[in-house]
């Protein structure tokens, strides 16, 4: 028997309640304190955990529809980033101090996690407070560290370290060489050999003493979606072998003392804590090595993989992790303390590159519902006995798949659910080869239809009230779940779900106060059947709908339907800089809130998203061609008498007013 976790079974506990609604939605679980629930039903995000101080989503939705900001839209909270820093600041601190530890610590941001101009900034002003630093991953990145860095401003602007992971080169290692003569803290991390002989050749010519680093392929293997990162068989690093050879051969060029730094990267999204422990284990003793053989090393960089509890299960599996970030610390800080003090190596300053955990909590991604397609639960038994009717005068005869599934609809008891259940299947799909053998009208084929799906509904009910479904259709659910259309592209706003399974909490951010009497899943605007959300968030099974609120008609007729709105949460590692324009849907608005000293939300900065003209210019359209082409295409259309010459005017201000608009649909 499979337990029914949706809205439907709420009458078993009496009348539904906010606190429901979190629970089922594992609010608590996954918003760590970041995300909850007000006394209206809304979603609210509380940036320091401090519960008097929160916003509430749907307000600001409100408040920017009033300011002509539309979604989808991107939020992001800069004081969730701030906090979160702040958080992982702490966490080692205060297990240094536990531990005794004196190497001390820097977390460095990989801004390949997300590139974004005013997340950078942000970023680089609270390193220089933190002591933290940058990472970069490329040419075009370390170009843009190296900017960040020079306009963060503050004392000590110089002192932030600078890792520059990658290949590299002769360009990239002679910039960052000369940064290092510039008094930049920059540290190039040797992935292959060639590297390292440039290493040396650039440092001679300059007449500098870099900081370098050496990329390490260790045994331990790592897990995960990413466990390729480690191992032996890994994409960067050098072997062990290779890097002995490397200290002999920067003791040739006397520059011993420059190896400052042992990296190793053992992947993103680490789920298990222990897959981290090995990893930290061999690579300390490694370190402890090389410092034997003279290398100047102070640094020990552990990479990044602490992960983020996408469901909150706090389970050892993809979309989860099974410890804290102070589990993290203290697993950390114990390795290397133990490894070094049986060594009697001084402490290392500990890096990690912990982007994914820096930047998840602070972007949400809300998005509107235009409507929605179901399987109707009425069977609309008049236009059945009718259609049957109609049959009969024709001379016809009713299929008796059709009277069969009638009948089991009619006969339908709590005692009798498995073999309706299998009864209905078979009537179905007999009634579907006799209309693929052309046996079967297409209005029969209809009744049995709308039989079939009301059966399956009133199965579910029955069913609800023993809280669990009978194993023999516990895939009934998803095959009568409700298809949500919602106005934003999977592939712009959450590659990750659609590239490799990531699962991202969701859930209404109102009406929360209300039973989710439906199921249903999630499908975007793009051309695309993959365009669509079919796996959730969920702590105990592998949940393929989403309990979602009846979207309710405006009134009058082509009015459309009263303001749904979903949120998407921890989207903001990867998925902004990953996103792509499939069927041209470019970048959502992003709106940057904080709240100020009185409690209230404010709006910080807001990025409009691209209009249709910047996409189509990306894709190398000459937009006054093609305006100067539809314009002549009109004006013969006009001569011809196939348009007035209003009608031309407005379709030539449509086409103009849609070039300058957002690539998503507008209200």
């Amino acid at each position: 028997m499979a337990t029914i976790t949706t809205g439907k079974n709420a009458f078993l506990h009496g009348r539904w309640s906010i606190e429901e609604s979190m629970k089922l939605y594992g609010v608590a679980d996954w918003g760590k304190g970041y995300v909850g629930v007000n006394a209206l039903g809304n979603v609210t995000i509380t940036p320091g955990k401090e519960s008097q101080r929160s916003i509430d989503l749907f307000e600001v939705i409100e408040g920017l529809r009033e300011r002509g900001i539309h979604t989808p839209v991107l939020l992001r909270f800069n004081d969730i980033l701030s906090h979160r820093l702040r958080e992982i600041r702490k966490a080692f601190d205060d297990t240094m101090g536990e531990q005794g530890y004196v190497g001390g610590y820097s977390c460095v941001y990989p801004i390949k996690v997300n590139q974004q101009r005013h997340i950078c900034e942000q970023m680089a002003a609270e390193c220089v407070a933190l002591n933290f630093g940058l990472e970069a991953g490329s040419k075009p990145e370390l170009l843009a560290v190296l900017g960040l860095s020079a306009t963060a401003g503050g004392p000590g602007v110089n002192g932030m370290p600078i890792i520059c992971n990658g290949f590299k080169d002769a360009e990239f290692i002679e910039t960052v060489m000369l940064a290092t003569k510039l008094g930049r803290n920059i540290i190039p991390v040797v992935e292959k050999w060639t590297e390292l002989e440039l290493v040396v050749k650039y440092a001679k010519q300059y007449g500098v003493r870099p900081r370098i680093g050496i990329r390490v392929k260790l045994s331990s293997k790592g897990a995960g979606r990413w466990e390729g990162s480690a191992g032996v068989r890994s994409k960067f690093g050098l072997f062990v072998s290779e890097v002995l050879s490397a200290v002999d051969y920067l003791k040739r060029h006397e520059m011993l003392d420059c190896l400052n730094l042992l990296h190793c990267h053992v992947g993103s999204q680490l789920y298990d804590i222990r897959v981290l422990k090995n990893a930290i284990n061999e690579l300390t003793h490694i370190y402890c090595e090389l410092h034997r053989l003279g290398a100047g090393l102070t640094m020990l960089d552990i990479g990044g993989g602490m992960g983020v509890d996408y469901d909150g299960s706090q389970s050892a599996w993809s979309s989860s992790i099974n410890y804290s970030v102070q589990e993290y610390a203290a697993d950390v800080v114990y390795r290397v303390k133990s490894v070094c003090d049986d060594a009697r190596v001084p402490h290392p300053q500990i890096i990690t590159e912990s982007g994914r955990a820096m930047v998840a909590y602070s972007s949400v991604l809300v998005v509107d519902v235009l409507g929605t397609s179901s399987f109707a639960s009425d069977p609309d038994m008049a236009r059945i006995q009718g259609d049957m009717k109609s049959e009969a005068e024709r001379g016809g005869e009713v299929p008796q798949p059709v009277l069969d599934l009638l009948d089991t609809y009619q006969s339908l008891t709590d005692r009798n659910l498995v073999e309706a259940y299998h009864d209905s299947t078979q009537a179905r799909d007999e009634a579907m080869s006799l209309f693929s053998l052309g046996y079967m009208s297409l209005a029969m084929r209809a009744a049995a239809e709308r039989l079939f799906w009301a059966i399956g509904h009133k199965l579910l009910e029955k069913a609800s009230r023993r809280g669990e479904l009978p194993d023999e259709f516990e895939n009934l659910p998803e095959t009568l779940s409700d298809i949500y259309f919602c106005n934003f592209s999977l592939f712009q706003s959450m590659p990750d779900s659609w590239a490799i399974d990531q699962l991202f909490p969701i859930c209404p951010i109102h009406r929360l106060a209300e039973e989710p009497a439906r199921r249903g899943i999630l499908c975007d605007i793009t051309c695309d059947s993959d365009g669509k959300i079919d796996h959730f968030v969920d702590k105990r099974i592998d949940k393929k709908t989403l309990e979602l609120h009846e979207v309710r008609d405006l009134p009058g007729e082509g009015a459309g339907v009263e303001p749904y709105y979903l949120g998407v949460f921890l989207l903001g590692a990867y998925q902004e800089i990953l996103g792509d324009l499939h069927n041209l849907l470019g970048d959502t608005h992003a709106v940057h809130l904080s709240i100020d000293e009185q409690g209230q939300w404010q709006i910080d900065e807001v990025i409009e998203g691209d209009t249709v003209e910047e996409v189509l210019r990306y894709v190398q359209y000459d937009i006054d061609d093609m305006k100067r082409a539809m314009r002549l295409d009109i004006e013969a259309a006009c001569r011809q008498g196939r348009l007035t010459v209003a009608e031309g005017k407005s379709l030539l201000k449509f086409y103009d007013d849609g070039l300058e608009g957002y690539t998503y649909l507008e209200a």
